[in-house]
């Protein structure tokens, strides 16, 4: 045996300890850099924890930053937050998840219909149709402000929550492209099998269509909520009264005011930010998969 046929067959002890000291460092370095990300992330968060546990009487804004409070922990605070007749926290919540329910129903309904068109029917003028509804994406909101108002002041709406449900009876342009890319993957025999049942266009859609795209439909019912529930700018726009604002707005009101309680305002903001955090953890396979598979077919 040569020493090269040694060498290579056994290499020395160091080369063993670096290799080993190579995969012990690596996770090491790769989860301290993620948990100083996370701190990064978190830190407003520990921040307003911090101020909606203090006392009425405590300072807020001190230099340096105080993170823990030096007395006792006041976890009463949310239930102020809760009973609190001034800050109608509780019907800001019932005028939100209104909006939010009717919001989610309307847009599964019409994406999902005019997704399923254009996936799976054939008819004239498709492409054409299409590449039009992939055009007013480039459309600005900003741009649109001025003439929906005038519409929804127009006919009467201004004053009532139909502007912030009923346009979403009518599609959503990039829901609608999301829809009809996931239904591009299905195979066109189950087209062909449910003509042989006897199925027509709409339950096909209804009874395997749309069975078949939960993944995706998870995906908008996501979206719709987050953008629905943290909305500020249209509930500020079309509502113009106290009973009827959500709690985006209602929490904007209560932070302009003049010295307002920040402690039971940042409680509510904690609670406020719940419901998306408990909707994220129960639907977060569904959420990464139904992207992760949405296709690319065109």
């Amino acid at each position: 045996m040569t020493a090269s046929t040694y060498t290579t067959s056994h290499p020395p002890k160091w080369a063993d300890i670096s290799l080993k000291l190579q995969r012990l460092v690596k996770p090491i370095l790769v989860y301290t850099l993620l948990f100083i990300l996370c701190a990064i992330i978190f830190l407003p968060l520990g921040w307003m924890l911090t101020i909606s546990l203090k006392a009425d009487h405590m300072p807020v804004f001190t230099i340096p930053p105080q993170w823990l409070p030096t007395t006792q922990w006041h976890w009463e605070n949310f239930i102020k937050v809760l009973a609190s007749s001034t800050t109608s926290f509780g019907r800001y919540t019932e005028n939100t998840v209104l909006i939010v329910a009717w919001n989610i129903v309307g847009t599964l309904f019409s994406c999902s219909l005019v997704g399923y068109a254009f996936a799976r029917l054939r008819f004239r003028g498709k492409k054409l149709l299409f590449n039009i509804l992939i055009l007013t994406m480039l459309i600005p909101i900003q741009a649109l402000m001025i003439p929906l108002f005038l519409m929804f002041y127009k006919i009467g709406w201004y004053g009532t929550y139909l502007p912030l449900i009923v346009p979403s009876f009518f599609g959503n342009a990039y829901f609608i492209f999301l829809i009809r890319q996931y239904m591009m993957t299905f195979p066109r025999d189950l087209d062909d099998a449910a003509k042989i049942d006897g199925c027509n266009w709409f339950q096909a859609y209804w009874y395997i269509f749309l069975p078949l795209s939960i993944p995706v439909l998870t995906v908008v019912t996501v979206f719709v909520f987050l953008w629905s529930w943290n909305d500020l700018l249209n509930p500020l726009i079309y509502l113009d009264a106290n009973s009827k604002f959500t709690v985006a707005v209602g929490l904007a009101n209560i932070a302009t005011r003049l010295n307002p309680a920040w402690n039971q305002l940042m409680a509510a903001n904690l609670i406020f930010m719940l419901p998306a955090l408990i909707i994220y953890f129960f639907a977060q396979d569904k959420l990464i998969g139904g992207i992760a598979s949405v296709g690319i077919k065109g």
